[in-house]
């Protein structure tokens, strides 16, 4: 495999013991496992630092893009196997080379969200499947949305339109953070109406800063909500949710 045996870095272990991410990594292994194989060849498009690259190792060989220099010198330090590249512009490989292609919140960063998902599709073999997240509903943006430089949030038929434009066929298409919905949905309309704002560090805004800081919680809430994201990955594996903060799809390249 491309994947490095380097131990994880410090920011990496945070993000795995973090509710959200941890949540994030067992909804897409949920949704997309059954659906998939092992030894396939795999592109993580906007692969950041790699943070995800171990996680989707379980499905074969993994390689990435990343568009960011910052992330990217530290995913070639650790290892893996990635190339510095616009995925919006051209994705630095041959038609038809990978089997499943990932970009997990990646495509609400850019202008042309279908270039992206039209690059995707041209590198995947026929039948080959992408597994994507985005953050959902427009309703819901707020300052983390500034701070992570999006440029839009979908909603599931939004989403669905688009990856059949770029010649998908969807097999899996669900809201995720179901439970979560209701207290992130009153937290953001407080603090747009407060005016205030977590202070978080941005990669966006700050050179310095390696990534958005995830937004802290206490140890007892950060148990409970991974309690919450595991029963909602066992919910996952049988239906699609109706609502949620995210979005995850798994859909096909059509022959």
């Amino acid at each position: 495999m491309s994947i490095s045996a380097q131990p994880l870095p410090v920011q990496a272990i945070a993000e795995d013991q973090h509710w959200w991410f941890a949540g994030r990594v067992r909804a897409l292994h949920a949704v997309a496992a059954p659906h998939l194989g092992s030894n396939l060849r795999v592109l993580d498009v906007g692969c950041g630092a790699g943070n995800m690259m171990h996680h989707l190792a379980r499905y074969g060989s993994v390689k990435g893009v990343e568009v960011d220099p910052r992330p990217f010198a530290l995913a070639r330090q650790r290892g893996y196997d990635v190339k510095l590249a616009d995925a919006g512009v051209a994705i630095p490989f041959g038609n038809g080379q990978f089997d499943l292609v990932s970009a997990l919140d990646v495509i609400e960063h850019t202008q042309d969200d279908l270039a992206v998902l039209n690059e995707c599709r041209r590198v995947l073999a026929p039948g080959g499947h992408l597994l994507l997240t985005v953050p959902a509903f427009m309703f819901l943006w707020s300052h983390n949305d500034v701070l992570n430089a999006h440029v839009r949030r979908y909603t599931a038929g939004e989403l669905k339109r688009k990856l059949e434009s770029a010649g998908f066929r969807l097999r899996r298409l669900s809201y995720n953070n179901f439970v979560v919905f209701p207290l992130a949905a009153l937290l953001i309309l407080l603090r747009r109406r407060t005016q205030a704002a977590p202070q978080l560090r941005s990669h966006h805004f700050q050179p310095d800063a390696y990534q958005v800081d995830m937004e802290p919680a206490s140890p007892v809430v950060n148990v409970l909500l991974t309690q919450v994201g595991k029963v909602e990955a066992q919910w996952l594996r049988a239906l699609n949710l109706p609502w949620g903060t995210s979005l995850i799809a798994l859909s096909q390249a059509e022959g």
